[in-house]
């Protein structure tokens, strides 16, 4: 059996989560189009016949932006490169950027056996394109391997996965082999929550919200959960709420049907919205409302 860790490792918006939920088989991080979807350490579990793999999703490594929560982001990023087995430094086919560059120098610095993961080759038309830029990209640093695919639809994550357990070290299991990731429940519907919000409202403040689970009980099959939106003014209040409370229902349906799919059973889902004054700003405010390494 081989069993490590495997930290996915890169700038934002290079579609680490979509591929952690293709190599799991199952959706587990939130995504949208929106760079900073990704804001904690997420653990998926692969248990194969091979072995287990202890996928580490992380949020995309940054130089925008001088806020707390940039710094957290930052932070839990390159906290996820110790400790691990090996890193996927995932980037976008036929691009470069001095975010990609700044990720990379991390990789090197931490030592630790890294393959290189060019996402979204299916929006490249001509394929000849991506030679050279494999190419360079083969220069840059020793990687133990180059894997061109396709987060979106899947193409060639098998061979990653391959590549992947070739660099593990054999092992005893370390979770449960139906076990799929380390993080409560609270946690997961928080999640999805956040992700409808950010998906319904990404160009009007998507980093300016967050929620927090208050409620979370199981009874006859059925999750009661009761949750805030936290915003930063009164303003931003309004947005979510909309006219008569319509956007908020809205947004309480969507994410109720993704909690139903996700956790299998019926939900009932109560949300109410919140304002504290810059809480993405404020250290002690991100560590009450649960961002912390």
């Amino acid at each position: 059996m081989r069993v490590g860790y495997v930290a996915l490792i890169g700038r934002p918006n290079v579609g680490k989560s979509t591929l952690l939920n293709q190599l799991l088989g199952q959706k587990l991080a939130i995504t949208s189009h929106k760079p900073q979807t990704t804001r904690h350490r997420i653990l998926g579990i692969k248990t194969t016949d091979e072995g287990q793999i202890l996928y580490v999703d992380t949020p995309g490594i940054h130089q925008r932006g001088a806020k707390a929560m940039n710094r957290y982001l930052n932070r839990t990023a390159k906290t996820s490169l110790m400790d691990v087995d090996v890193l996927l430094f995932v980037v976008q086919a036929l691009q470069w950027t001095e975010e990609d560059a700044a990720v990379l120098e991390a990789v090197r610095r931490s030592g630790v056996p890294a393959i290189a993961v060019v996402n979204k080759v299916d929006t490249v038309k001509q394929r000849e394109q991506l030679l050279p830029y494999l190419a360079e990209l083969a220069e840059r640093h020793h990687f133990a391997a180059i894997v061109p695919l396709s987060a979106r639809d899947g193409t060639n994550c098998g061979p990653l996965e391959a590549e992947v357990l070739k660099l593990l070290p054999e092992g005893e299991l370390v979770y449960p082999e139906d076990q799929l990731s380390d993080r409560s429940g609270r946690f997961f519907a928080a999640e999805l929550i956040r992700e409808q919000l950010t998906r319904r409202y990404h160009n009007e403040l998507p980093y300016a919200l967050t929620v927090q689970i208050e409620r979370f009980e199981e009874t006859d099959g059925l999750y009661r959960i009761g949750a805030v939106i936290w915003v930063e003014r009164d303003s931003q209040k309004g947005i979510i709420v909309g006219k008569g409370g319509e956007s908020l229902k809205a947004a309480a349906t969507a994410a109720r049907q993704a909690m139903e799919a996700f956790f299998d059973c019926r939900v009932h889902l109560d949300l109410w919205v919140k304002v504290k004054d810059s809480w993405s700003t404020d250290e002690a405010s991100l560590n009450d409302l649960g961002y912390h390494e």
